[in-house]
């Protein structure tokens, strides 16, 4: 029987998610800003609950388009508030709005956000060698500095927490635990 990390449980759309998403390097832009909403979004609950809410975030917040997003306004939140198919937090929500103004900014200062993002371990995955899921940190130094410039843009809900998530979420740093069937992560993307 293949062994995965501790916190998977029985739910196939965990199991999907840890088997061929976690801990996978990510460069695509677009992608690695959907994961930095869908972490704030995660703020205080479980991810199966986003997870399980992702395709109706897809839906709803025009497939994660910053364009579209920042131009978001009161009649577009309201919606959102209205919508039991994502997390109705309004300060969630205006934070991905805030955020797309944020990603925009910094690619209009010429600053693509993939390089951005990676530039924070040095455009190379950081691979840990935890021996249990209880040894895992919830943030550290990294998500730390990437937390902090990241509110110095003007980013929302990306504290360090939130960013070590991101992190794990996106393959910035490989925290499948030795004894995890994905521990090598052979299905890594290249740059």
């Amino acid at each position: 029987m293949q062994r995965r990390c501790a916190w998977v449980t029985e739910d196939p759309i965990y199991i999907d998610y840890h088997d061929n998403e976690w801990g996978i390097p990510i460069y695509d832009s677009h992608r690695l800003f959907e994961f930095l909403i869908l972490e704030g979004a995660q703020a205080g609950l479980s991810w199966i609950t986003v997870l399980k809410k992702r395709e109706n975030y897809r839906n709803c917040f025009d497939n994660f388009d910053p364009k579209k997003i920042a131009r978001y306004g009161e009649k577009e939140i309201n919606k959102l508030l209205n919508n039991a198919g994502i997390i109705r937090n309004r300060l969630k929500i205006e934070s991905a709005i805030i955020n797309a103004s944020a990603y925009l900014k910094l690619q209009s200062e010429g600053n693509n956000f993939s390089d951005y993002i990676w530039s924070f371990v040095d455009d190379k995955q950081i691979k840990n060698r935890w021996e249990s899921f209880r040894s895992i940190p919830s943030k550290t130094s990294i998500s730390d500095t990437l937390s902090k410039d990241l509110k110095k843009r003007g980013f929302k809900f990306v504290g360090s927490t939130i960013c070590y998530a991101f992190m794990q979420a996106v393959g910035l740093v490989n925290d499948h635990t030795v004894d995890c069937m994905c521990y090598e992560n052979k299905n890594s993307r290249a740059k």
